[in-house]
Order: C-alpha cells, then structure tokens, then sequence
C-alpha cells in the first residue's frame, strides 16, 4: 500500500539534500490566471529527480549498496541517480541515449558515475541497463515505476501545498508519469478538490494514449526535443497512479514550449529545457481552463544543452513574430536593397542578414531575389512590413 507516510518519510530523508524551492509568482503568463512557478530547474542537478533517486537509494540494504546501482535516462535521472549514489559512496553505472545533451551527459560523468551511451531513445537505454544488471547484479533504479521513486517526487507536492494552501491547480510535464504520479498523490489526498493535470510533448503523448486506451501501450515512436519526457511506454504503476489521480493530461507541441522557453528567459530569467517548459506552455496557450484560478506550473528541469537552446530560441522567436524572414523578387539593379532595407528601417524593424541571389532559373535574367531576416516586435508588425514591401512594388515570394 502507497501512503502520505511514505512521502512524509522521503521529506524527512531529503531534507538536507533537495532545496525547497520556493514558487515565483509569474502574471506574464496567463494574465487571466494567478500563475507560479515551482522552479526545480534550479533545484540541486538542475531538475526534480534528485528527490527521488536519492530516496530510493537510501532506502538499499547494506548488502544492495555493496554491489552497486545502474539506470537508464536521458540525462536528469542520470544526473540524480549519480549525485545520489556519490553522495552515498555507492558506484553507479548508468545507460543514456547517445543523442542526450553532451551537458547532461558530461555532467552525469561529473558526479562519479561510469556512463554506458546507448543508440535509439530512453526505452532503448532501458532494455540495455536491464541487460547489464542481470550480468553484474547491481539495483536497478527505475526513472518512475518505482513506489520509492514515486515518494520522492511526491515530496514536490507537500512543498506546494504548504506554500500555497489555496491553490485551484498543479501543471505537471508527464513522460514515464514518476512526477506527476506523487504530486498528484499527495496533492489528491491532501487538497481533493485541487485539480492535478499532466502535459505532454504532441510527440510523446504515451500517457495520454495509454489512458484514453484503458491500458498501458508503447508507441511506435516519439519525436520531440523535450528528450526529458520523450518516453514510448509509461510504467504500469504510473500509469494506475494517473488513472486514479489525474484529472486531465494535454499536449503542448514543440512550438509552443519553444515560446515558453523563451517567456521564461525574457520574464523571470529562469532557464527551461523543453521537458521542463510543457507545463509552462500549457498555461500560456490555454491547454487547461485555469482562468481565475490559482495554478501552480512545475517547471521540472534546466537540463539544456546549449547549442539546443540557441536553436530554440530562434524558433521562439520566430513563432512569436519576432524573427521574421523575407523573400521578394526586384530588378537586378543599383539600389534596390537600400530601398528596400529602408522601408523596413523607417517601421522600426532591424535588419539582421540578407542574401542577393541572382542565379535562381524560375527568375528572368534581369531579375533577382532577396532574402532578408529581420527583428520584428510582433506577428503584427511583420504583417505591416510585409504590405507596405508589396505597396512599393516588390513582389513578394514568402
């Protein structure tokens, strides 16, 4: 039997290892709701799964201790399993999918741990750790099918209701269902009528499906950059746990958590990876009614790898119409780019690179193409460039 007891227990246990994050009031965004952050991202390993791994860890016998621990994740578990089992004096080994941030990975090795890359996506890291601990007898510590696991994460939930006693909602990002199983837990037995929803990425909606399905099935594939919850098949415990326990579970795609990467940077100068940022995006997108409620997001991780986020931000930016592109046709002739750039000047958008082109062959010999990016301050202001381009002339071919 799983009970408060045992979230209480991991309190006790995690109390001088995980900060007790404390929530951000954030009014950018949903302006029509009370919105905050609980911001694990800066919890210790950059995420939440620091709660749960080292719970379980200590939870090992003597006799489980001396043979080791092993895992499988795409990076945060990783980094918990690892700072857990350092902490503990306890060797670990743990399997990651050789296309997990080179940060996450490099961190994982800087806590101690021996680190074994596997190819394919976190369930193909799974089968391999299963694999090697049949051959060395290690403990296995499961990302989130794990009663244990399960507390841990739930300590998450005590910290938001003691805070925020009054709150009407708790956002969660939802991949294997290890977070949201003991938020949702100690949140439903505490707060009954607080509702508990879960986010996915479109592409990695395995919770959902499974759900909606009465029954837990693997998809056939994921793709998302959120490689945190980019997991094919949830456990079945989790997957009881959210039956029981969850309200609701949406899907935010990858677009839309790149805008709440960036809201969050620009805003509250907090930095999400995209597995961190789904809750975020789905309050900003109005995924889940939460108008005129008081809604906690969890933004569970910061594990990003910069180059990801530089690319990221490009596309939130894009989405927002803030980073617009254009590509016109014009007169293969002496200033037609100074006209051109000036329209766009006196609007007061900034140019950012341009591209002459006169050799494409579904243009006439004297004609040329233009490619120009440029910093907009919104999807309107694009709009007004773009008609007073076409008033002057151009022709516009994107």
């Amino acid at each position: 039997m799983f009970t408060m007891d045992k979230i209480y227990h991991a309190e006790t246990v995690l109390k001088d290892v995980a900060h007790r994050t404390e929530l951000i009031y954030a009014p950018h965004i949903n302006p029509e709701s009370e919105v905050y952050l609980k911001p694990e991202n800066l919890q210790r390993t950059g995420s939440f799964k620091v709660r749960g791994a080292y719970y379980k860890i200590s939870r090992l016998s003597s006799a489980e201790q001396a043979k080791g621990v092993i895992a499988c994740s795409a990076g945060n578990h990783a980094q918990g399993v690892a700072f857990a089992a350092a902490k503990r004096g306890i060797p670990s080994l743990i399997c990651i999918p050789e296309g997990a941030p080179i940060s996450k990975i490099e961190a994982t090795k800087s806590y101690g741990a021996q680190v074994c890359l596997v190819k394919g996506v976190y369930d193909d890291a799974f089968q391999k750790a299963c694999e090697l601990q049949k051959e060395s007898g290690a403990v296995l510590i499961h990302p989130f099918n794990d009663p244990d696991v399960i507390a841990g994460q739930g300590t998450i939930g005590l910290e938001i209701l003691n805070e925020l006693p009054d709150t009407d909602a708790v956002i969660v990002p939802v991949g294997g269902g290890g977070l949201i199983s003991g938020i949702a837990f100690a949140v439903k037995t505490l707060k009954p009528d607080c509702k508990v929803y879960g986010v996915q990425a479109s592409g990695a909606p395995g919770m959902l499906k499974s759900v909606e399905n009465r029954k837990v099935e693997p998809l056939a594939g994921v793709s998302t950059f959120a490689d945190g919850i980019a997991v094919k098949c949830p456990g079945d415990l989790t997957y009881e746990f959210c039956r029981k326990y969850v309200d609701k579970i949406v899907t935010v795609t990858d677009d839309e958590t790149a805008m709440a990467i960036l809201a969050l940077i620009e805003r509250y100068k907090l930095i999400a990876e995209g597995a961190g940022a789904v809750s975020i995006a789905a309050a900003m997108f109005n995924k889940i009614d939460i108008k005129g409620k008081k809604a906690v997001c969890l933004l569970s991780g910061g594990n990003i790898d910069v180059t990801i986020l530089s690319k990221v931000i490009n596309r939130g930016l894009q989405k927002a119409g803030r980073l617009g592109e254009l590509v016109l046709k014009t007169a293969d002739r002496p200033g037609q780019i100074k006209e051109v750039t000036a329209i766009i000047a006196d609007l007061g958008a900034n140019v950012v690179s341009i591209h002459h082109d006169r050799s494409r062959e579904d243009i006439s010999v004297d004609a040329c193409t233009l490619s120009i990016r440029m910093e907009t301050k919104d999807s309107g202001h694009l709009s007004e460039i773009r008609q007073a381009i076409t008033k002057a002339g151009y022709l516009l071919i994107h």
